[in-house]
């Protein structure tokens, strides 16, 4: 699949946000990859000081230095990027100041911690801010450095208040460098090169976290992407089946029957207690069924491309990682 071919074409800042427990940075991670494919160079950031990239491509701990960590499909490299908020104020102290070994001795007395603790606003536009020169970033030959960055971001609850930096430092500063310098980066996040995606399951909490971040982007001026479903399981069974069971309709008595003609029985209850246990189990794979699909359709009211990944059997491991990259090319994601 060529880059012509994707959803996001012409974006070159992803960022990827959703609710705890979604898989939003194995979702990241991925999706590095699946940018990378062909031959192409992605940058892969981590701004909430977890590790969690460092734990998704079983690597050791990352500095903070843009380090390669992966070879995408069909060639083309990953790189990732774990932003240390203290670093970064001593880098924007120096840019902007010249006071970087002036830095050190303020961030020896914790003065860096305390100002980025009393002022959440101004390391956001730290951490977003680094982020933003790398998207724009180019090489000797004046080539982009990166042929796109993802972003591994915040949970939804907070993704709008934490791109929006320049709302946030407005209390801050008003003119002189810190301004200035949201007002670049806001410059970045803002534009027609970024898509802000969503992590979601088909489960009730994380869609209506999802349909409401979506919302708050929108009202914020934002640039809305997709919205990634993770681990959808897969539905085994014909939708008749499916729909009779759910509405309590499903004879057991026709499995039981079935079974017996297959010659099917166990050591004790025999061919009634195996049919029981089944259709208990196509009861419970119906009624999610139905939910997940309730789910679908409330998603599908955002108004944003959606894409499926499926349930990784083994778990998110590298190989994992890959699988998903595929499935997000397939759908035109990447």
């Amino acid at each position: 699949m060529s880059a012509r071919d994707t959803d996001w074409d012409g974006v070159r800042l992803h960022v990827v946000t959703g609710k705890g427990g979604t898989g939003k940075t194995t979702v990241a991670a991925a999706l590095a990859l699946a940018l990378a494919a062909g031959g192409r160079k992605v940058l892969l950031v981590e701004v909430e000081g977890r590790q969690g990239i460092a734990q998704v491509f079983d690597t050791p701990p990352l500095p903070y230095e843009e380090r390669k960590i992966a070879v995408a499909p069909d060639g083309g490299d990953v790189y990732a990027l774990a932003i240390d908020p203290e670093e970064a104020m001593l880098e924007y102290v120096e840019m902007f100041y010249g006071m970087r070994r002036a830095g050190k001795a303020l961030n020896k007395i914790g003065l860096v911690d305390f100002a980025t603790t009393i002022a959440p606003g101004l390391r956001d536009v730290l951490v977003t801010g680094k982020t933003s020169e790398a998207v724009r970033r180019r090489d000797k030959s004046g080539r982009r450095a990166y042929d796109a960055v993802v972003m591994d971001a915040p949970p939804t609850g907070r993704i709008t208040r934490f791109l929006n930096v320049t709302a946030e430092v407005a209390g801050l500063a008003r003119i002189g460098p810190v301004k200035n310098h949201a007002d670049l980066v806001r410059g970045v996040v803002a534009s027609p090169e970024t898509a802000v995606h969503f992590v979601t399951l088909l489960e009730e909490m994380p869609v209506q976290e999802t349909l409401d971040g979506v919302e708050s982007l929108r009202e914020a001026k934002l640039p809305v992407g997709g919205v990634f479903i993770n681990m959808v399981r897969p539905e085994l069974l014909p939708a008749a089946v499916l729909e009779a069971a759910a509405e309590g309709g499903f004879d057991p008595g026709e499995l039981a029957l079935g079974l017996k003609a297959a010659g099917l029985a166990d050591g004790g209850g025999g061919v009634p207690s195996i049919a029981g246990a089944l259709a208990a189990e196509v009861k419970e794979h119906a009624l999610r069924t139905v939910l997940e699909q309730r789910e679908r359709r409330s998603l599908a009211e955002a108004g944003t491309p959606r894409y499926e990944l499926p349930l990784l059997p083994e778990g998110a491991d590298l190989a994992g990682l890959y699988e998903l990259a595929e499935a997000m090319r397939a759908q035109g994601a990447a």
